[in-house]
């Protein structure tokens, strides 16, 4: 019996709070195992205090006994309220290549069993629970589209609707049949580009409070630390560094994850392994190249500057390097498929054509091999000679072709070609339609990351560039203030922080804050994906380090501090 299913097990609770039955579908398990399981953790964390309170005569420890088991029962189901809401932002975002494969067998081969099995295989939760109706109609009149639809009437009535229109087209008449397809894929895509849409509104307001009051607020505060400690507020290094490196990243990372998890729609990237040809298994190079470029740091920052800026300079040089260094091949992967998605609508759209004219799809494959260029010309070339040489079909071929691109797009492509093989003249115009489709999808998930886009750059630009400026000038200006006072004959109690003790507190929250802004504005425009975000931080840490440093510098030197 696994963890959650022992906790649930005391709880007399048999039924799931609202909010947590409508993300049922993405959950692995019972909604109402796992609020059970939450009620149990709060009884878990309050119990103990509790205890103490009634054998030491506190009663007031009761009330926080209370806040506490209160306070983790929420926090328990707001994990797994974001753990559905994340697993919901990257399914509904499948959605649209989900049922762009069904539409695509179902203009090739127009049946609903056919279509079915063959969308199944999209990767990721939509394409499992397609598989489960799947596999629960068989042997019976349905195909499995019906049942599917109704799971997702609630979650996402536009996948509904699709999916309804895909299983009648299958059905239809041929002279409906074109036009009920038009229909079901239009319907999906508007309905991911309308929640693209209604995400990057709605964040826009939190997002500006987490840039307002987690970043430009806090750093605004530094130069008046000094006046607070000469005025005989505490304002004491371990003050600062429990608020500043302690309390304001918890928040940061707590609004992150409320932001990430309330993202809609989240358009899921191909994983990229160590087995992948341009990516090293070796896990040395991106620490010895960040032990280098941390020692440099240190030497040459600690020759020009103070020596309390030593460690942020080895910190952030050197975690950044490690971070580009381990995953650039990553990014150089998923650039490369990028390329190749963004020119396969103009290879199927070549090949459709030659093939509706009655050529054969490997010659097809060949002729447009010529026309195209690029990384999708190269990927189709390889498919051409790879079948020529091992007398293999379209399908295979280009399978071997694509195992250093990891495109989902190319996958649908490589069965559709071997489909088109077998059916002849027939499936020429489904190949052109199909061209139509990924150049319609591709319009999409653009525009949708335009719209966040809007929304991020200003978390992007804040985490590299203004936040530090602003933390080492206001380093800068507070300890010009504090020289200041003491040269005055103002009475400082020891209490206002000098930039050696205050610099070292605000660098640390500026390079945390550059890993968490950054971190957040990555997940939003272009979904958690660890190669990403860790490149993305990789790049933002030395440029925040060194905006920081030379925004101090800068302002000392103007003050005459330096």
């Amino acid at each position: 019996m696994d963890v959650v299913a022992r906790l649930a097990r005391p709880s007399p609770r048999e039924t799931a709070p609202e909010f947590l039955a409508e993300v049922a579908p993405f959950l692995d398990r019972d909604p109402s195992e796992l609020a059970a399981a939450a009620d149990v953790v709060g009884v878990l964390v309050a119990v103990p205090v509790a205890v103490v309170a009634l054998v030491f005569g506190r009663l007031e420890l009761l009330l926080v006994a209370a806040g506490l088991g209160v306070g983790a029962v929420v926090a328990a189901r707001g994990c797994v309220l974001a753990v559905a809401n994340l697993r919901a932002s990257r399914a509904l975002g499948a959605a649209p290549t989900l049922v762009g494969r069904a539409v695509l067998r179902t203009r090739i081969a127009p049946t609903a069993e056919g279509a079915a099995e063959f969308a199944a295989k999209t990767d990721g939760l939509l394409g499992d629970k397609l598989a489960e109706h799947v596999r629960r109609a068989r042997g019976t009149p349905r195909s499995g589209l019906g049942a599917f639809a109704d799971a997702w009437r609630e979650p996402f009535p536009a996948l509904y609707r699709a999916v309804t229109l895909l299983e009648a087209a299958a059905n239809a008449p041929d002279s409906e049949r074109d036009r009920a397809l038009d229909r079901a894929m239009e319907t999906v895509l508007d309905g991911a580009e309308d929640r693209a849409a209604e995400a990057a509104d709605a964040l826009q307001g939190p997002t500006t409070a987490v840039y307002a009051f987690g970043v430009l607020l806090p750093l605004a505060l530094v130069a008046v630390l000094p006046a607070a400690g000469a005025a005989g507020v505490d304002a004491a290094r371990p003050a600062i560094v429990a608020i500043y490196d302690l309390l304001l990243p918890a928040g940061l990372c707590c609004a992150t994850g409320w932001l990430l998890a309330a993202r809609p729609v989240a358009f899921p990237l191909v994983p990229v392994g160590r087995d992948h040809p341009a990516v090293s298994d070796r896990r040395w190079p991106p620490f010895a190249a960040g032990a280098t470029v941390a020692v440099g740091g240190w030497l040459v920052v600690g020759a020009v500057l103070p020596s309390w800026t030593r460690p942020l300079a080895a910190a952030g040089f050197g975690v950044g390097t490690v971070l580009v260094v381990r995953f650039r091949p990553v990014v150089a992967v998923r650039r490369r498929a990028s390329r190749f998605d963004d020119g396969l609508p103009d290879a199927l759209y070549l090949v459709g054509r030659r093939v509706a004219d009655g050529v054969a799809v490997e010659r097809a494959v060949a002729d447009a091999a010529a026309d195209l260029d690029g990384v999708v010309g190269e990927t189709f070339t390889a498919a051409e000679r790879r079948g020529r040489q091992l007398r293999v079909g379209v399908e295979t071929a280009f399978e071997g072709a694509l195992d250093d691109i990891p495109s989902r797009r190319g996958e649908s492509a490589a069965r559709l070609l071997g489909l088109a093989a077998r059916e002849g003249p027939p499936a020429g115009r489904a190949l052109v339609e199909t061209a139509d489709h990924l150049d319609a999808l591709g319009r999409v998930e653009t525009e949708a990351r335009r719209d966040l886009g809007r929304v991020t750059a200003t978390l992007g630009n804040t985490a590299a560039f203004f936040g530090p400026l602003v933390g080492g000038a206001t380093v800068a200006l507070a300890d010009s203030i504090d020289v200041d006072a003491a040269s005055a004959g103002t009475a400082v109690d020891g209490s206002a922080p000098a930039a050696a003790a205050l610099g070292p507190a605000i660098g640390a929250y500026v390079l945390l804050t550059a890993i968490v802004l950054t971190a957040l504005a990555t997940g939003l425009s272009r979904g958690l994906d660890r190669a990403t975000v860790g490149y993305r931080v990789g790049i933002a840490l030395p440029l925040a380090t060194a905006t920081y440093l030379a925004g101090f510098a800068a302002t000392a030197a103007t003050a005459g501090g330096l």
